[in-house]
């Protein structure tokens, strides 16, 4: 499995992040609950796919051996997939898909209102253009968690049940990584410490308007993307996004 520098993995830590969550939405496609929810992850999902884009092209430039985009999409096996644990899970129901989307999307607004001031002009580009939609995805999940968490009886225990389901997969989004400690020292990016605290204040936020309850912190345990030690969906996941690309190799229209 091959290593690259700290800076390499970070890009691909955020492209896999977007690309396989959404992966996750476009699951939904055919089975939302109302059409305008279907059009609404879809459309989120089409903005995820064109920030792993970026990021990817991004990566490719710098691994510098022939690798596109497509190639890191679509070639690369489990192992090698940096995505946070939390976008792997499965959708669920809909209460599972919405907590998922909150989690990941207050990680990734308060993420990138940070990178959009990276040292690396690169970095603060794609950060800056990205922030736009992040911002959107955001205030959609906080308010469908809110709406839920505060609606029936039956939305709010089913919003207690999917937080009980993926609350332990976001250790990853307040863990304090080495890694990333080095890219700031380095000055491609800002110091990224803060971020699990505002993470945690916004979920704070949300789930008192929600009334809900917020679980104790979670603790990190075997599983590690950062070192592609995934769940057993990651390789079912990939096995149907990455099909064709397989199937096909080096296929064209």
């Amino acid at each position: 499995m091959t290593k690259y520098d700290e800076l390499t993995e970070f890009l691909l830590r955020l492209g896999d992040s977007a690309l396989i969550h959404a992966q996750r939405l476009c699951e939904w496609t055919g089975r939302a609950p109302a059409l305008e929810e279907e059009m609404g992850m879809m459309n989120v999902g089409l903005d995820l796919v064109g920030q792993a884009r970026n990021w990817y092209e991004y990566a490719a430039e710098r691994i510098n051996d022939g690798t596109d985009a497509d190639t890191l999409a679509f070639r690369r096996d489990e192992r090698a997939f940096r995505n946070l644990l939390l976008v792997e899970q499965p959708n669920g129901d809909f209460a599972v898909t919405m907590t998922k989307q909150f989690f990941y999307d207050a990680w990734q607004f308060h993420l990138l209102t940070m990178l959009k001031d990276a040292g690396d002009e690169r970095i603060a580009a794609i950060a800056t253009k990205s922030l736009k939609e992040v911002t959107y995805h955001l205030r959609r999940s906080s308010q469908w968690v809110e709406r839920l968490g505060d609606g029936t009886e039956e939305s709010h225990q089913r919003m207690e049940k999917a937080i009980d389901t993926v609350w332990r997969f976001t250790f990853e989004l307040v863990e304090k990584s080495d890694a990333e400690l080095v890219l700031s020292e380095s000055g491609n990016i800002p110091a990224l410490s803060e971020l699990p605290e505002q993470w945690l204040a916004t979920v704070n936020n949300v789930f008192a308007k929600a009334t809900l309850t917020v679980p104790d912190e979670p603790s990190a345990f075997y599983l590690s993307a950062r070192t592609g030690m995934h769940s057993e969906h990651l390789g079912m996941l990939l096995a149907e996004m990455q099909f064709l690309q397989r199937a096909y190799p080096d296929a064209s229209w």
